[in-house]
């Protein structure tokens, strides 16, 4: 592993250092802040030249500055002649926006993808995207991991699986997903049919298609932003009878009042990953978070010695 260096920028250096500790090497050593003119300076603080560098950081908050941190670093790794460079976003920012659905807007998460080339990463490497096709928005390899298994392993050991157990897809597009995690569990699917209401992160519940009275439901998404969807949700499921419900997704946004909503609704426990950092602010007693470095560091030292991101989820 002596030509592998990881760095990474000031959104999420807990989980860099977290995965540069798996693959047992020290985090690559860089400057990267900003001036008071708001601009961003990155200097990288040793020798990558011919090496294979990963640079972690997801598109978290503030997404804007983590996004311009990211670029700016690749770019300082492309003239420093590092051989190859893979952006490791575990959050792809602007997912959601990935097709016009609208008059006259954009497809943000397109622009991302052409942004990241660019700049001059070689390869992508992420977790979960929140629609599988953003992958075609590259010209380069693109690596989606999945923390469902990871999800799953714990749902398995609470001792919550069979047909006791219904998985609920909280929407038709995140139904693939929860059809997998469903087979894991040995339970049931149901799907809520849901309609978002305008730009302001507002969402209808309309129906259940699927048996919930009298199970212990749990829901799944890729990520809870408001949490104004999962409640509604959770809503939805207790008043068609489900005895319990819990939670999960990949990546906690939690943004705006995600965490009072999540306090005060019923749902019993929210399980997700650190694809994102959570403060310790909002870190309820419900909520139960999931470390994604194993899963990423083993991601990484594939890639490097050219084995398969596939086989990784064979024996899951």
């Amino acid at each position: 592993m002596d030509e592998i260096k990881v760095f990474t920028g000031n959104a999420h250096p807990a989980l860099a250092q977290s995965v540069a500790g798996y693959l047992n090497i020290p985090l690559g050593k860089c400057e990267v802040f900003e001036f008071s003119n708001e601009n961003t300076f990155v200097r990288i603080l040793e020798n990558v030249r011919q090496r294979d560098v990963f640079v972690i950081q997801p598109l978290s908050s503030p997404v804007n500055k983590s996004l311009v941190e990211l670029l700016i670093m690749i770019d300082a790794l492309k003239r420093a002649s590092a051989e190859r460079i893979t952006a490791v976003v575990p959050y792809y920012g602007y997912g959601r926006t990935d097709k016009k659905d609208q008059p006259r807007v954009p497809i943000t998460a397109r622009l991302v993808a052409d942004l990241l080339t660019v700049a001059g990463a070689n390869r992508l490497l992420t977790v979960d995207l929140h629609a599988p096709q953003i992958q075609g928005f590259f010209n380069i390899p693109v690596d989606e991991l999945t923390a469902l298994y990871l999800l799953g392993r714990y749902f398995e050991e609470k001792g919550l699986s069979g047909r006791d157990l219904v998985v609920v897809a909280t929407d038709i597009g995140i139904s693939k997903r929860a059809r997998d995690l469903a087979a894991k569990l040995k339970a049931p699917l149901a799907i809520v049919e849901k309609r978002r209401v305008g730009n302001d992160d507002k969402a209808e519940t309309l129906n259940v298609i699927g048996e919930v009275e009298s199970r212990i439901a749990l829901t799944v998404d890729d990520e809870i932003d408001t949490a104004g969807s999962l409640v509604g949700v959770v809503t939805t499921l207790t008043e068609r009878g489900a005895r319990t419900v819990y939670s999960c997704c990949t990546h906690p946004v939690f943004s705006g009042s995600a965490i009072e909503r999540i306090a005060s609704c019923s749902v019993k426990e929210v399980v997700v990953t650190d694809t994102i950092p959570v403060a310790d602010e909002k870190k309820l007693a419900k909520i139960t978070v999931l470390p994604i470095a194993p899963l990423l560091g083993e991601a990484i030292q594939r890639i490097h010695t050219g084995m398969s991101i596939g086989a990784m989820f064979e024996q899951q």
